[in-house]
């Protein structure tokens, strides 16, 4: 719970109004928060809250249920947010469609609409990089953030050319914000534990490692145990290390680091070699975003959900229904 002031500025007039209006009316009616309490949670005061729920009932968000004008499944939401205490969920119904691309892209929008909608908006934010969050820095609207200072978290010089920009998220980011972008301009694996233990101690790297732990907002994609890896295609891992990593229970990666079901490192070794934020640095943010969707995801976003590495999570409907029926 931030301990932050009242949020005092005048509430916002455009879409991320509309967002604000329906991350309250869940709250309040679903999660059967107080005006208070709500109040402290999103940095405002209880007339802005008081206002916000009142225009939500006048301009029908709030009927009998939260029907937000945007395309989103609150119900999954809600049971999200109730399962796996969140703070904040987003839903995107996607019907039958199955494509990943299409996926990808629809909750990338979804996070880019987040973000844009946030209220106070961050001075620093934290980004991964990779195919989900590249369609996130794509849908973000121009000046959506102005000033902004955005960090890479993770190591992303790749080793080979790929066709797509996964590895410019930082960069995209603060260009459509008008802010500022800090990179972290290492390898995401390295070949030896002691090379990355001289990195972190480098000035300036430990400056920008410094950076992502501070920021307290947090916005990264998740990766599947597949040969199509985005770590695979940049030259980082082989098609041998994913069978091993298989065979050791892995479900996928987070920031470039391989855990299980339960969200537990596999491969100290591996882990070892990764330059990045870690993920226990997570837990600790007042917003870790995890954007995902599609089938191959499935079982990283519940071992996230699981390990308390996301306390927002963008999801797909058909990966949300997965979550929580696999869940008990």
């Amino acid at each position: 719970m931030s301990n932050r002031a009242p949020y005092s500025q005048r509430l916002p007039s455009d879409e991320s109004r509309d967002h604000l209006m329906v991350q309250v009316a869940k709250l309040y009616f679903d999660m059967d928060r107080t005006q208070a309490e709500i109040a402290h949670e999103l940095g405002l005061t209880r007339w802005q809250v008081g206002k916000l729920l009142t225009s939500a009932r006048a301009e029908g968000i709030v009927k009998i249920e939260i029907t937000p004008r945007s395309s989103r499944k609150t119900s999954l939401e809600v049971a999200l947010q109730n399962r796996f205490q969140l703070r904040d969920a987003v839903v995107v119904p996607m019907g039958d469609i199955t494509d990943p691309s299409l996926l990808i892209d629809s909750v990338g929008q979804a996070a880019a609409r987040y973000l844009a909608g946030m209220n106070p908006k961050p001075d620093l934010l934290g980004v991964s990089w990779g195919r989900t969050m590249a369609a996130v820095a794509r849908a973000l609207p121009q000046d959506w953030n102005i000033g902004a200072q955005v960090v890479l978290v993770n190591g992303n010089s790749a080793l080979h050319v790929t066709s797509t920009r996964t590895s410019a998220v930082a960069e995209e980011f603060a260009q459509s914000a008008g802010g500022q972008a800090t990179l972290l301009p290492v390898p995401a694996i390295l070949g030896k534990s002691s090379t990355r233990d001289a990195l972190e101690q480098d000035p300036i790297i430990a400056r920008v490692l410094a950076l992502a732990e501070a920021a307290p907002v947090v916005c990264f994609g998740m990766g599947g145990l597949s040969h199509q890896s985005v770590l695979t295609d940049s030259g980082y891992l082989t098609q041998d290390d994913i069978a091993r990593l298989k065979a050791l229970g892995a479900v996928g990666d987070i920031l470039g680091r391989f855990v299980d079901a339960e969200g537990r490192v596999v491969d100290a070794d591996l882990d070892n070699r990764t330059l990045g934020l870690r993920l226990d640095h997570l837990c600790e943010k007042e917003w870790a975003i995890g954007v995902v969707a599609g089938a191959e995801k499935h079982s990283i976003a519940r071992a996230a959900l699981l390990a308390r590495y996301v306390s927002v999570l963008v999801t797909d409907e058909t990966t949300a229904h997965n979550i929580l029926e696999e869940t008990p």
